[in-house]
């Protein structure tokens, strides 16, 4: 397995897992700092629910970071954004960096 270079996640992101939603709104687990790489750009990404929604960012973290759908991201410019997915990539045994993709609203 190959992994991403440490050196190429050059950003730190602020990660609110989703738990839940109550009486007043969303409900949040404890923040967490994760090391990533931010890409903002614009694109049309299919969501769990089978749904095509439009991202506005996507984050690339190590393998085996886990973010439910729905949780709060903020990431380096201050921007406060909602997980659409986050997808595994794995290249099975091959010569490509295996990460986790962060799609971003």
């Amino acid at each position: 397995m190959s992994r991403i270079p440490g050196w190429l996640l050059r950003h730190r992101i602020t990660i609110e897992p989703y738990r839940g939603s109550s009486s007043t709104g969303p409900v949040y687990g404890p923040p967490a700092v994760v090391r990533a790489f931010v890409d903002e750009q614009t694109r049309a990404v299919v969501s769990p629910g089978g749904e095509e929604v439009t991202s506005s960012s996507t984050a690339y973290t190590a393998p085996g970071t886990s973010v439910p759908p729905l949780s709060r991201v903020t990431l380096p410019s201050g921007r406060t954004t909602t997980v659409i997915a986050c997808l595994p990539r794995d290249g099975g045994g091959l010569p490509t960096p295996d990460h986790v993709e962060i799609q971003l609203q």
